[in-house]
């Protein structure tokens, strides 16, 4: 008898992608990538999966795959490891009677400002925000907030598009980027609007939600602005009870005011005068390889649970290994125009840190490199496990430190023509 199928509709480039489909043959289904285009996806011709090529932008054709599928075999679940893609994947499980999250709420929420306007009305706190549709509408917005205001795209992931702007000049220059773009890097169409807010000064946090329960707090380590490259997180937050309680409440207040309450949310919050504020909801697993560090913490499989709420099987949010730890990534970055040199002597120089376990440079040697602007500027990642946070976080440091000095060789300087 064959296994039944458990689709996924495209999947995250990097970190935890792989992992969904592991997990589901360790279940007892098949893993099948419905993709575009699936050659994206390394590890989907290196572990042998099953694949359909489908325009997964157009709705129709992507319910007539699937009804396909479901033609030949029994499907339990869909779903989808990309911010992207997670409402199409909700839309087709709910059509298929099949175990997710309501599709509108997805919807709803991977609209930054429909999501914004929700958790205002309900009572969340968040930062002061505009809307706007033209550069004028974002330039009256700036002036109407007073100093420093970030200004992001209605719809992204990834830190992409997201940008503080110090002045009115900025703010045209970022805003009217933003909103002559009609497509994003998936190709997809995007809203002609953007989000205006209130650049709060204080830590960074997420929440890891699974249905309606707080799982773990995550300190976070952000770049310097104008942008906000992630360049590192810390598995569990040290933080006094009240912050911490206060972070945890206001996240699974978020989650219940969007209309979620079923599987992963990743939840991000500022901590603004003690009162945590909800920057974003994202209606999936946290990316930055943030669950493989709850994994290695906490003994808590975020990705197998997810898996199994989408096979619907029972799920289980007790630690499995018996003890508590902390475990900490860091992402290398370049400050400048560099080259890669030898890749694999800086994964060997990281991983000579006490308490480092694993290190990877994401690119070949003899790539030429810059700073990041975004998720896609990261050159590679390292991560710690010890007793303690602090520990975790020293080592992490530590093995960024010499993995860079290892990988990163100068940029030649071009020489000027003589005149």
């Amino acid at each position: 008898m064959s296994a039944p199928l458990l689709l996924f509709v495209e999947s995250n480039t990097t970190g935890t992608g792989r992992q969904f489909a592991q997990r589901a043959r360790a279940f007892g289904a098949e893993p099948v990538l419905l993709s575009a285009d699936p050659g994206r996806y390394p590890y989907a011709a290196d572990d042998e999966l099953r694949t359909v090529v489908v325009d997964t932008a157009d709705g129709d054709a992507l319910w007539a795959a699937v009804q396909r599928l479901a033609a030949g075999a029994r499907v339990t679940g869909v779903l989808s490891s990309s911010e992207y893609y997670v409402a199409a994947a909700a839309d087709l499980a709910a059509r298929l009677g099949l175990p997710g999250p309501s599709a509108d709420a997805v919807r709803a929420c991977r609209d930054k400002s429909v999501q914004r306007r929700t958790l205002a009305d309900a009572g969340v706190p968040v930062p002061r925000f505009s809307v706007a549709g033209t550069v004028a509408d974002a330039v009256a917005a700036a002036q109407w907030q007073g100093g420093p205001v970030v200004v992001k795209p209605v719809q992204g992931s990834g830190s992409l598009g997201v940008r503080l702007c110090r002045d009115s000049g900025e703010v045209v220059a970022h805003a009217g980027e933003l909103l002559s773009a009609t497509l994003n890097e998936r190709g997809l169409r995007t809203p002609a609007r953007v989000l205006v807010e209130q650049y709060l000064t204080g830590a960074e946090f997420s929440v890891e939600v699974f249905g309606e329960h707080a799982v773990v707090t995550v300190a976070k380590h952000v770049g310097e602005p104008p942008v906000f490259v992630e360049t590192g997180h810390d598995v569990p937050a040290v933080l006094p009870a009240p912050e911490a309680a206060a972070l945890a409440d206001s996240a699974v207040h978020a989650v219940k005011a969007l209309g979620l309450g079923w599987g992963a949310a990743h939840v991000e919050l500022r901590l603004d005068g003690g009162v945590a504020r909800v920057i974003e909801v994202n209606p999936r697993l946290a990316g930055g390889m943030i669950p493989e560090l709850v994994r290695r913490a906490r003994g808590i499989d975020l990705v197998g649970a997810q898996v199994r709420a989408g096979l619907g099987l029972p799920v289980d949010l007790i630690g499995t290994s018996g003890t508590v730890g902390a475990a900490s990534i860091r992402f290398l970055t370049a400050d400048g125009d560099a080259v890669l040199g030898d890749t694999d002597a800086a994964e060997a120089a990281a991983l000579a840190v006490p308490g480092a376990v694993d290190a990877a440079l994401y690119r070949p040697p003899g790539t030429r490199v810059g700073p990041a602007e975004d998720f896609r500027g990261r050159l590679g990642h390292v991560i710690a496990v010890a007793d303690r946070p602090e520990e975790s976080a020293r080592a992490a440091d530590t093995a960024r430190s010499l993995g860079l000095a290892t990988a990163l060789e100068h940029a030649p300087v071009k020489e000027e023509m003589p005149v």
